[in-house]
């Protein structure tokens, strides 16, 4: 009896570190391919598919950085209820918003497929978005362009896709985002 035991244990933790294994080498190849994709290397790739508020967007990989898993967030008092707080990003400040709030929809419950994503440093604006689901990169010159209808996004997008699944993707400026007099101003 004490023998199944052990075996038991060492079976779920092998199965444990094959999936943080596995995580990493996705994490690792989509790294890569945002890099390619900053880089030119691979213009067809430029789109990051994420889930926010129940709605696929797609952010340019060349204002996303990082994706994060959700962590310890500081709150701070006194912002609205958009504004989470403070991320420890290796040693620098990132205010979380989760931008599904912003837009007036319920608010986003992190779980274990939700993640941050970190603005690039060229928008000079040190803020992530609370996002649900990170989707993986997605080829936008494989959808149909579609006009923008979305009551939610029409300040900050110019135009929305529509995949071979017939699923909308509305691509989100996050250089127009941090223009908005709303979203800079978090404090009550």
């Amino acid at each position: 009896m004490s023998a199944s035991k052990p075996d038991g244990i060492s079976g779920k933790a092998t199965e444990s570190a094959a999936r943080r294994t596995r995580l990493r080498e996705f994490q690792s190849q989509l790294l890569e391919r945002m890099q390619a994709a900053r880089a030119g290397a691979d213009a067809r790739i430029s789109q990051l598919g994420v889930v926010m508020g129940g709605q696929r967007w797609l952010l340019d990989l060349t204002e996303a950085s990082e994706i994060v898993p959700y962590g310890a967030i500081s709150p701070v008092p006194l912002t609205h209820d958009w504004y989470l707080g403070l991320y420890n990003l290796r040693g620098s400040l990132l205010s979380v918003i989760d931008f599904a709030r912003f837009l007036g929809m319920p608010p986003t419950v992190p779980n274990q497929e939700s993640r941050i994503i970190a603005f690039a440093p060229g928008l000079n604006f040190n803020s992530g978005l609370l996002v649900s689901r990170v989707l993986g990169l997605r080829n936008v010159a494989e959808m149909e362009l579609q006009a923008n209808t979305s009551e939610h996004a029409q300040l900050w997008s110019s135009h929305c896709y529509r995949d071979q699944d017939n699923t909308t993707w509305t691509v989100l400026d996050l250089s127009l985002v941090v223009q908005d007099n709303r979203f800079l101003h978090v404090g009550l």
